[in-house]
């Protein structure tokens, strides 16, 4: 999610604005070919969220949720990483300015928006609609590589699940005790990150169908929650 406090520094703005001139570190035709070279690390994870009636996303349920919570990028812990990005430009091409914690450590690391995914496909024979959007690392990151986010909804028996793919490697750091210290702790903090992130979202999606039940409860009107 947005973090104001931190995107009302000038440092912050600052750094947020260099973005805009600097490219991609990796070729993203190279990962998509026919997978990855050697050497990078492939990664996927799955959070099953409440599901929804069998058929397209209901309005207000689990699927609408997570993709709102997506685009707000709500689903990362600010524990691990915080973001700064201008929420008026819109998600395509979104320039974003994440900082890193490691323990009393902040960097700042950017990311840029590429491909938004709005599609339903036929996997195995079943119908799923997937919405989603992927994030590429920019010259001066610590990592090279992609994060794909996308929330799924089966149309046959109405599962609703959020996903993330991670493909990436190591880039070159220039300063040592960087390139150390993220040697022995970013792979982790990599993966924590992602873990951290699906269950995030599931307790999130599931906070707001809550407050949806207590509201309609209120006013006398029927949840839209699933049965």
């Amino acid at each position: 999610m947005l973090d104001r406090r931190l995107a009302a520094t000038a440092r912050a703005r600052r750094a947020l604005g260099e973005l805009a001139g600097r490219p991609l570190n990796f070729d993203p035709d190279a990962l998509a070919a026919e997978g990855p070279p050697a050497g990078w690390n492939v990664d996927d994870y799955r959070q099953q969220l409440a599901p929804e009636p069998p058929g397209k996303p209901v309005p207000g349920a689990s699927f609408e949720i997570a993709r709102r919570l997506m685009c707000d990028y709500a689903f990362a812990d600010p524990a691990i990483v915080r973001a700064v990005f201008d929420p008026d430009s819109g998600l395509a091409n979104r320039n974003m300015l994440l900082q890193a914690r490691f323990g009393p450590l902040r960097f700042f690391l950017g990311c840029r928006v590429g491909v938004i995914a709005d599609e339903e496909r036929a996997i195995d024979g079943r119908a799923v609609r997937i919405w989603g959007w992927s994030y590429g690392t920019l010259a001066g990151h610590f990592e090279r590589g992609q994060m794909d986010f996308a929330v799924w909804k089966w149309l046959d028996d109405g599962a609703v699940e959020f996903r993330i793919h991670a493909v990436s490697r190591r880039a070159q750091v220039g300063n040592p005790l960087v390139r150390l210290g993220f040697r022995l702790v970013g792979r982790r903090q990599q993966v924590r990150f992602a873990r951290r992130a699906c269950e995030r979202m599931g307790a999130l999606v599931e906070r707001e169908l809550a407050r949806a039940a207590s509201a309609a409860r209120t006013t006398g009107r029927s949840p839209r929650r699933p049965a």
